[in-house]
């Protein structure tokens, strides 16, 4: 867990917005202290390839690696483009995340070529995909969101959820998916800001003729309400009945389901939507401070290709930035 310390105190979110203000990109910030570009991401790299022309920096295209040698001392790469010879080799390739933007598995075959520890991968900060049967049931859904709290394996996040026609996305989820491991269940409260148990309590004592789905559509919009109260409660009048004809446990029941969804995916959407790759060169082989191979002089893996994996919201591309800098103070 210590393994970033190093490095992401030597370059600090406050280092980068230092580099965008320099190039004047207006940007502006949302919830959670989150900073978005006014106009376009584009902006973002055009000024890494301006950094990068400054530094003198080649950068070839459409240029496959071959081969990779190691020569004692430095290096020969093998590319479609010819051979070159260096000093130090840094690994930068990322993940294995959207294949469709070029993302493979060559920065795991390097570390595996020079006998570099590999932690098992997997997608994250992922959606949900849902079995048939539910789905069926939650189809209509598809678009709409509301703020949940979800929970699993002893890690909670309170964000958005959205239904889509594939399960569940949005912020809450794709946090929860670094987590989560294939057969475990996620627990959502569906209403995290009000206790549904007193509402109800409220309303059979003041507006006992109040229908359930109307007081649930305070809260939430009436079509997730009718669509989870089917799902859960077949019944097709059950909706629609007055509060007080519910027994008190009945409405116990009622408000544990919102309050604590237990909710089993089928799966993940994969790597073809996940934004990171869980897993990667392992942080035991290398050198916090220098990023270095420990094993493997001048050999150096930066960025998401390490088991290195940040939550939603720019902390993949901080740790990008701040492993890059550690390698190039001492490449």
């Amino acid at each position: 867990p210590n393994f970033c310390i190093s490095a992401l105190s030597r370059y600090t979110p406050y280092d980068f917005i230092a580099l965008v203000e320099k190039y004047a990109i207006p940007y502006h910030e949302k919830k959670l202290g989150q900073l978005f570009c006014d106009n376009k991401a584009k902006d973002i790299l055009e000024m890494l390839l301006a950094e990068c022309q400054q530094s003198k920096v080649v950068i070839k295209t459409k240029c496959r690696v071959e081969e990779v040698k190691y020569t004692n001392p430095g290096y020969l790469v093998v590319t479609s483009h010819g051979a070159f010879r260096c000093e130090s080799l840094v690994i930068a390739s990322g993940g294995l995340s959207i294949p469709t933007m070029g993302a493979t598995g060559f920065g795991y075959q390097i570390a595996k070529q020079f006998n570099i520890d590999i932690i098992p991968t997997q997608a994250a900060l992922v959606p949900f995909t849902i079995h048939k049967n539910v789905l069926q049931t939650l189809s209509n859904l598809s678009g709409n969101s509301l703020e949940v709290l979800v929970s699993c394996n002893t890690m909670s996040f309170k964000e958005h959820l959205l239904f889509t026609h594939r399960g569940v996305s949005g912020p809450a989820i794709l946090q929860i998916s670094s987590y989560w491991r294939a057969d475990d269940i996620v627990e959502i409260n569906l209403l995290p800001n009000i206790n549904l148990h007193e509402v109800f309590s409220y309303h059979k004592s003041v507006q006992s003729k109040s229908a359930l789905k109307t007081i649930l559509a305070k809260y939430m919009s009436k079509s997730i309400a009718q669509t989870l109260l089917e799902l859960w409660f077949p019944d097709t009048s059950f909706a629609v009945k007055a509060i007080n004809q519910f027994s008190d446990s009945e409405l116990t029941n009622i408000a544990e389901h919102f309050h604590g969804w237990l909710f089993k995916p089928q799966s993940t959407e994969g790597y073809r939507t996940a934004e990171v790759t869980l897993g990667g060169v392992s942080c035991h082989e290398i050198s916090s401070k220098t990023m270095e191979a420990n094993q493997q002089k001048g050999l150096y893996f930066i960025g998401e290709v390490l088991d290195v994996t940040g939550h939603l919201g720019g902390y993949n591309f901080q740790w990008a930035w701040a492993s890059a800098v550690a390698a190039g103070q001492v490449v």
